[in-house]
């Protein structure tokens, strides 16, 4: 996984950057001292992951998480624990309080990299997601679209969005409803939470999701146009 790290504590960024450097599955693309100059490296390069510090000068960590529109994964590094109930509202992988060991920055990693599993619901309008030791609901009306990734798809909600070991095909299956359907090869969308559709793409929750050309005919069909 490519990843940065984050943080205004030349010490921190040290440690950290350590610790990266004795992981095998994580190649670093950039260190950072502070949120800005992040911002501006994740608009250039791939990340898959950030290590990230809360409290920095100009711009904080939380601040640059809330800007991002393609969301990496995202492990808070911090000194302080009181921005954990805010840091989980945006779906953040962990959370770790300094002076971290390598030990739990690499339980972290693993959290990252472990694929959630896809289990058949009991109800044709949920499906339970395999995720760390527990089951989750995921309400089907719940769900904004979803995103192939290799051998993976992700599931896109409001709140949180879920790996999951499977081919879009499979999942197209599971996705009954007549509500849901495959736009793009790499994407199957819930059409209730369509907002529009511009230049060949559909606008879900300000993301633009493009229409392949052997999807658009069929697409179309499907929605009621006036």
């Amino acid at each position: 996984m490519n990843c940065i790290i984050v943080d205004d504590d030349e010490m921190s960024r040290t440690i950290v950057k350590h610790f990266v450097e004795q992981t095998q599955s994580l190649n670093l693309v950039g260190v950072c001292a502070d949120a800005i100059e992040a911002a501006n490296t994740l608009q250039n390069t791939a990340v898959d992951l950030i290590f990230l510090d809360v409290e920095m000068p100009e711009m904080t960590g939380m601040e640059l998480v809330k800007s991002l529109n393609v969301k990496p994964h995202v492990v808070i590094i911090s000194s302080r624990t009181d921005y954990a109930v805010e840091a989980f509202e945006y779906s953040i992988a962990d959370y770790l309080v300094k002076p971290i060991t390598y030990a739990r920055f690499l339980k972290a990693v693993e959290r990252v990299r472990e694929p959630q599993d896809l289990a058949v619901s009991g109800s044709s309008s949920d499906l339970f997601i395999k995720t760390d030791s527990k089951i989750v609901k995921v309400s089907l009306k719940d769900l904004l679209y979803v995103e192939a990734l290799a051998d993976y798809v992700i599931l896109h909600t409001n709140n949180a969005r879920y790996i999951v070991h499977s081919t879009m095909k499979a999942i197209e299956k599971k996705l009954s409803e007549a509500s849901f359907i495959r736009i793009h090869r790499s994407f199957i969308v819930n059409t209730e939470k369509i907002e529009s559709i511009e230049d060949l793409s559909v606008v879900i929750n300000k993301k633009f999701i493009p229409i392949g050309a052997s999807y658009k005919d069929g697409f179309l069909k499907r929605l009621n146009i006036l």
